[in-house]
């Protein structure tokens, strides 16, 4: 059964408070020890009825977005009335307002916004357990998408663990000009790694313990990310990004996932605005945002 009505989905972007990388297997993945933390930037997916499968998208960088069968919004269309032998009859409209390309999981976002929004549109009644076989076809980190809050992802990232948070954490967001592409950063974490044993990814008990509790300061200190190297060695103007950010009293800076966004953690709400001010005067990025974290994930409104 199809709606007449579209049907629309709010979908949280992430930060990595940790991402431990493996070797790179046989298969040319890696495994990872990864835990997302669910921001409150989101994307915006709507779904209706069409003749065939469109995609449109607006807001910053919507020209950067590709509108077809490439984008995740499209493939989870295409997946899921697959699997129930129809026709993907729909037209996606993406809302942006996650940094394209910025290592902060938007197309993942919008992958698991569409196949949320599409099996309500189609009326489905898909179980999550469904749609989660469906969100780890489409991408390692699609599945938290849809999830939200807090997750430890294991294997490529897609084997989630949900985890507990006990507080709110403040953040700001550099958003640098230009994107960095996930893949080529994984080949320059291999490259900077070739002949170092490098460790089995495990998720570390005192950050773990930092959000269970709520605790910034523990946090801190066990903020990590394992391909934050290999996005600076692409990128080392980033690295002015990170100290403009700690000089106007962010507690800590680190690049989000493979970048080229740079995440700030901060004392409170106040505190972000000041960062946040200071950073987009410093001309060392294109624009700050604010945001808190944890936030649900994927949402019907």
């Amino acid at each position: 059964m199809t709606t007449t009505a579209g049907v629309t989905v709010r979908v949280p972007a992430k930060v990595n408070v940790q991402l431990a990388v493996g070797a790179a297997r046989p298969d040319g993945f890696h495994d990872l020890a990864n835990v997302f933390l669910a921001v409150s930037l989101h994307d915006e997916v709507t779904a209706t009825p069409a003749a065939e499968l469109t995609v449109t998208c607006e807001g910053p960088d919507a020209d950067k977005v590709p509108l077809d069968r490439s984008n995740l919004a499209a493939r989870a269309a295409e997946l899921l009335a697959a699997r129930h032998g129809i026709s993907p009859d729909v037209h996606l409209h993406i809302v942006k307002d996650i940094p394209v390309a910025g290592g902060m999981a938007g197309g993942s976002a919008d992958g698991a916004g569409a196949l949320l929004a599409c099996d309500a549109l189609w009326g489905l009644n898909s179980s999550r357990e469904e749609l989660l076989e469906i969100c780890a076809e489409l991408g390692s980190d699609v599945p938290f998408s849809l999830v939200g809050g807090a997750a430890l992802g294991t294997g490529r990232g897609e084997k989630l663990t949900e985890l507990p948070v006990g507080g709110t954490f403040h953040w700001v967001f550099a958003v640098a000009d230009g994107g960095l592409s996930t893949p080529v950063v994984f080949g320059e974490f291999d490259r900077l790694t070739e002949g170092v044993d490098v460790p089995v990814p495990a998720a570390s008990p005192v950050l773990l313990d930092a959000l269970r509790t709520g605790d910034t300061t523990a946090l801190v200190a066990a903020l990590a990310n394992d391909l934050q190297a290999a996005a600076l060695s692409l990128r080392p103007s980033l690295a002015e990004t990170l100290t403009a950010g700690t000089d106007a009293g962010a507690l800590a800076a680190l690049v989000s996932g493979s970048g080229p966004t740079t995440a700030f953690l901060v004392k409170d709400a106040e505190a972000a605005e000041t960062v946040a001010a200071a950073l987009t005067a410093s001309g060392t990025c294109r624009t700050a945002r604010t945001a808190t974290s944890p936030a649900p994930g994927a949402v019907v409104l």
